[in-house]
């Protein structure tokens, strides 16, 4: 697990600020954060319930699937002269 400190967070058990530390599991899943004054612990799993990107103007677009054939359109002109 790799751990670093998070700056600034406060404990929200004990009120303690930048003593949380704060890493993922082996399994890569799931993030831990932990108190190194009172002990508290707390695990948020990642692969459960991820939010979905919120679409912007920057965002880039997906495609739509083009459900219909490509239709031939015949122009008449209707000032063209028959011969």
């Amino acid at each position: 697990m790799s751990i670093r400190f998070i700056a600034g967070a406060v404990c929200p058990r004990c009120g303690e600020m930048d003593t949380l530390k704060a890493g993922t599991e082996d399994d890569g899943n799931t993030l831990v954060r932990e108190c190194v004054d009172c002990g508290y612990i707390d695990r948020i799993s990642q692969g459960i319930n991820t939010p979905k990107e919120v679409d912007t103007r920057v965002t880039p677009k997906q495609p739509e699937p083009d459900d219909t054939d490509a239709i031939p359109v015949k122009i008449i002109d209707p000032n063209a002269r028959e011969e």
